[in-house]
C-alpha cells in the first residue's frame, strides 16, 4: 500500500513540475505577492506632511516647532499665516495635519496656565490619522517633560486640542466600509467575467458559439453586460447598506458615485475578460483573477496609505483602477465631492477601462483565430 501511495505522490510531483504552466503558478505569483506585501503593506508612517500655523512669536512655540522640524517622522510642506489657508491644504491632501500654535502659547506656559496646541488632521483615513496623532503625542510628551523639568510645572504644560476633519471621531468604520464598496464590486465583477469564456471552453460550448451568426464583438458584449448588471447591483446594494445599516454619512452626489462606478466596472470587466480569454480552464481563470485581485487591493490604499509605499511601487498604483475608485467612493461618502471635483479620477479610470476592453477584444479575436 505504501509503495503505491509513494508512486502516486511521485507521479503528482512530476505532473506538476513537468508542466510549464504549473511551474509558473508555483513560482511567479508567490514571488510577486511577496514583493507587493513586503514593500506596499506597511502601517509605518514616514515623512508625515504637515503645515504650521504659528500665531505665537515666543520662544516656547519656536522650541516646540523645532522638535517637529527636526524629527525624521515629519516633513513640513508649508507655513501658513491665516486660517483660510488650512482647508485647501487638507482637502487636496497636501498636508495630513496642520499644527496651530495659538497666540498666547508661550505666555500660558510661563504662567503655568493650560496651553493648548491645536491639531487639525485629515480624518478620511482614520488609521493613518490615529498613527499620526500618536507620533504628535510623542513629540509633545518629550517637550512637556523637558519644559516641566526646567520650569517645575505640576501638570502637563501643553495639551492637545484635536480636530479631525471629515471623520470627527476617527471611526474606522467610516473609512473601511466605503472601501468595501470598491473591494466587493471588484471581486464579484472579476469572478463573473474572469470565468465566463474559460467556462465555455471547459464545457465544450465555446465552439458552438463560434458557429453561430454572432461575431466576436457581439460575443464580447454579451459576456460583458452581465458583469455590468451584477457588479452595478452589487455596488449599489453595498453602498445602501453602508448608509442604512452601518450609518456611514453620505454627503456627496449620487451621480458622482454612479459615474465612478460605471468607469470602474468598465475597467474591471475589461481585465476580467482579458483573464478569461487567456485561460483555458476555469481553474486557470480563477488563478488569474486571484493573481490580479490581491496586488490590486494592496496597491489601492484600501488598508495602507499609498504615500507610505516606495516610489517605484507608487508608480504601479497609477495602473490600478481600484486606486481611483477608492478616492471617488470615499470622497463622495465623507467629503461631499461632486462630479466636477472628481474629474481627475474619472479620466485615468476611463482610460484604464477603454484600454482593458480594447486588449480584451484583441485577445478574444486572437484566441478565436
Amino acid at each position: 500500500m505504501w509503495a503505491r501511495i509513494l508512486a502516486l505522490i511521485v507521479k503528482e510531483f512530476l505532473a506538476v513540475l513537468r508542466d510549464a504552466a504549473s511551474r509558473t503558478v508555483l513560482i511567479g505569483p508567490p514571488l510577486i505577492q511577496l514583493m507587493v506585501f513586503g514593500y506596499a503593506a506597511s502601517f509605518d508612517l514616514n515623512h508625515i506632511p504637515y503645515a504650521v500655523y504659528n500665531e505665537d512669536t515666543g520662544y516656547a512655540a519656536r522650541e516646540l516647532l523645532a522638535r517637529f522640524a527636526g524629527s525624521a517622522t515629519f516633513e513640513q510642506i508649508a507655513t501658513i499665516t491665516r486660517e483660510a489657508q488650512i482647508a485647501p491644504l487638507i482637502d487636496d491632501k497636501q498636508a495630513l495635519l496642520v499644527l496651530h500654535v495659538p497666540q498666547h502659547f508661550t505666555r500660558d506656559l510661563l504662567t503655568q496656565a493650560p496651553a493648548q496646541l491645536q491639531i487639525i488632521i485629515d480624518g478620511r483615513d482614520s488609521n493613518t490619522a490615529s498613527l499620526a496623532l500618536n507620533d504628535v503625542s510623542g513629540v509633545l510628551l518629550d517637550f512637556n517633560q523637558q519644559w516641566a523639568g526646567t520650569h517645575g510645572n505640576q501638570g502637563p504644560p501643553a495639551r492637545l486640542d484635536i480636530r479631525a476633519w471629515f471623520n470627527p471621531n476617527l471611526l474606522s468604520r467610516w473609512f473601511i466600509v466605503p472601501g468595501i464598496v470598491a473591494l466587493l464590486t471588484l471581486v464579484v465583477t472579476l469572478l463573473v467575467t474572469g470565468l465566463s469564456v474559460a467556462r465555455e471552453r471547459e464545457m465544450g460550448t465555446f465552439d458552438q458559439l463560434l458557429v453561430t451568426p454572432m461575431g466576436p464583438f457581439e460575443i464580447l458584449v454579451g459576456k460583458a453586460v452581465p458583469g455590468f448588471v451584477i457588479g452595478g447591483l452589487e455596488g449599489g446594494f453595498i453602498a445602501l447598506m453602508a448608509v442604512w445599516w452601518f450609518k456611514v454619512p453620505f454627503v456627496g452626489s449620487i451621480a458622482a458615485l454612479a459615474l465612478g462606478l460605471f468607469f470602474f466596472l468598465l475597467a474591471a470587466i475589461g481585465i476580467g475578460l482579458m483573464i478569461s480569454s487567456l485561460a483555458v480552464t476555469q481553474q486557470q481563470g480563477l488563478l488569474g483573477v486571484f493573481m490580479f485581485l490581491v496586488p490590486s487591493i494592496i496597491l489601492s490604499g484600501f488598508a495602507t496609505p499609498i504615500a507610505n509605499m516606495p516610489e517605484a511601487v507608487q508608480l504601479l498604483t497609477y495602473f490600478n483602477p481600484m486606486r481611483y475608485f477608492l478616492i471617488i467612493v470615499r470622497g463622495v461618502f465623507l467629503q461631499g465631492d461632486s462630479v466636477h471635483m472628481l474629474l481627475p479620477q474619472y479620466g485615468p479610470l476611463a482610460l484604464i477601462g477603454l484600454a482593458s476592453m480594447a486588449a480584451a477584444a484583441w485577445l478574444f479575436r486572437h484566441r478565436m483565430a
